[in-house]
């Protein structure tokens, strides 16, 4: 377990490397067709972070209207107050708020910017379809999101996948509208070849982004995995909570792209087992992740 949580940081830490050289690369581009130079990368990030800020401390917020969550009290709840309580005692986190998804289709997820600001939300269906070690597991792993400041690394990412659509929108508009510095004084072929690495990049750039935020957001689950195994000590009990939150063949009600990334499984449902949907989903396979579980034991 400590292995597979060592792999994934390492690879984290890599993605995020890739995510900032692609950055510079993309502004020094971006500085060579315009005339605007490096300021209009400064007011990318500037407008990039000013978003960011808002969905950081209103984004859990948000997240839960969303979902349809509502909070609910030790009186109201006490079997998952409890579990909950248990879990949070092991792991040495404060408690977080407690929320429940009037929703049939087995799913949970975490959000909020810290430890001490979190919020867990668990749908009807999950708690009535899972045994008691199911749903600890399943809880357990939502707790490792909050431990490890997934949602915070994420936020990151956003920010890195904003300033780089913004950029991209820029220089498209600037290739073909025709204020490019560089266009205008006529650099000959060097500017030829800058111009259309940017129209290319402009157009590239989004997917890239996208593709690189699911990749962070596919490893995030695998180390979740294996930190909420550590925390049960019984892997098991999270992977069979797994297997059924597969088998239920329904999307939720209320999914939406803008938070599939939080859910311990993508709330839109079983998903075709093609290579391009592989590549654009927000969770890594179940098997997959239930093999690895399996291999702890």
């Amino acid at each position: 377990m400590y292995k597979q949580i060592d792999s994934n940081k390492t690879r984290t830490v890599i993605l995020m490397v890739i995510f900032i050289v692609f950055i510079l690369a993309l502004g020094y581009v971006f500085g060579e067709i315009s005339e605007f130079g490096y300021w209009g990368v400064a007011l990318a990030i500037v407008i990039s972070v000013s978003m960011a800020l808002l969905s950081y401390y209103r984004g859990d917020k948000i997240a839960l209207w969303t979902a349809g969550a509502k909070p609910i009290t030790q009186k109201g709840n006490p079997y998952v107050y409890r579990l909950v309580e248990n879990l949070c005692i092991t792991a040495g986190l404060p408690l977080p708020k407690i929320h429940i998804v009037n929703e049939p289709a087995p799913n949970a997820f975490a959000t909020g910017r810290d430890p001490k600001h979190a919020s867990i939300a668990l749908t009807t269906g999950l708690i009535e379809s899972l045994e008691n070690e199911e749903l600890e597991g399943v809880i357990a792993h939502e707790l490792s999101h909050i431990k490890n400041y997934d949602i915070r690394l994420m936020m990151v990412v956003l920010v890195l996948v904003g300033i780089i659509a913004l950029l991209a929108n820029w220089m498209f508009r600037i290739s073909f509208y025709g204020h490019g510095g560089r266009r205008r004084e006529g650099g000959g072929q060097l500017a030829l070849i800058i111009l259309v690495i940017g129209v290319a990049l402009a157009i590239l750039s989004p997917v890239i982004a996208e593709l690189m935020k699911l990749a962070v957001s596919r490893k995030r689950e695998y180390l979740a995995d294996a930190s909420g195994a550590l925390l049960t000590r019984y892997p098991e009990g999270l992977a069979k909570a797994l297997e059924k939150i597969a088998a239920y063949p329904k999307p939720m009600a209320r999914a939406n792209n803008a938070t599939a990334h939080l859910f311990i499984s993508s709330p839109f449902g079983p998903q075709p087992k093609k290579w391009m949907t592989k590549l654009f989903s927000t969770h890594p396979p179940i098997k997959d992740r239930i093999t690895k579980l399996r291999e702890m034991t």
